[in-house]
């Protein structure tokens, strides 16, 4: 995974997705190997130093949905801000920036409560990109929203990912919409475990070996899947 491509992890329900996203952002420990970031083990990253370099939206609600979209949004400036929580310039320019990125100018005086689950969704993403990671990790970021919005979500990741050359990586059940999107893709199934451009994950026939065949193809010519009648 290099700066500046959005990378997708798909496997079917269970396979680990959500497990290994959250290892790679220290949310749980590792069951084995070793992560390695700009060259230094993951472990040798105390807590305040991960949080600058890696960014994580996850499925968990937040805390309070009380808090109104400017106030979530800047807490992403927590590992740069003092004791205080003192908002420098420099802090409030990176707020500015993910709120004009995501296009949330008109929404960051209303509370969290008040917005639809697409619009939460562009509120975290703006928290993760407030934070101003190399990294960002998002756990099934489409997760609840309609067809328009999760296009549009994904749409905007990759978008992040090509102007800002931030590393973007999520884990989907979209696997359609990945291929159609992402830079790189992370197959897992248990076994070979596949990585790399969509259209050689497609020569190499690894989307094949995701769901039974009896029961769901692969069409590698139009890059969709279609059940087996």
């Amino acid at each position: 995974m290099v700066p500046g491509e959005l990378t997708a992890i798909v496997g079917i329900n269970g396979i680990g997705k959500s497990t290994l996203l959250r290892t790679l952002g220290n949310a749980q420990p590792l069951l084995s190997g070793q992560l390695i970031i700009k060259k230094k083990p993951l472990e040798a990253y105390a807590p305040l130093e991960l949080s600058s370099e890696i960014s994580m939206v996850l499925t968990e609600p937040i805390a309070s949905k009380n808090l109104s979209v400017l106030e979530l949004v800047a807490l992403g400036r927590q590992p740069y801000t003092n004791w205080l929580g003192k908002l420098t310039d420099i802090d409030k320019k990176k707020i500015s920036e993910a709120f004009e990125a995501l296009e949330l100018s008109d929404l960051k005086d209303k509370k969290c409560f008040e917005l639809s689950d697409g619009q939460l969704q562009r509120v975290m993403i703006a928290r993760a990109l407030a934070q101003d990671t190399d990294i960002i990790l998002l756990d099934e970021p489409t997760t609840h929203l309609d067809l328009y919005h999760k296009v549009q979500i994904l749409k905007l990741l990759r978008t992040i990912a090509h102007t800002t050359k931030k590393t973007v990586v999520f884990t989907t059940h979209e696997i359609e919409m990945a291929i159609q999107l992402c830079d790189k893709m992370l197959l897992l199934d248990g076994k070979s475990n596949h990585f790399g451009q969509p259209c050689e994950l497609i020569t190499q026939k690894a989307f094949e070996s995701l769901f039974p065949s009896d029961t769901v193809v692969f069409d590698p010519k139009t890059g969709s899947f279609r059940i087996k009648k």
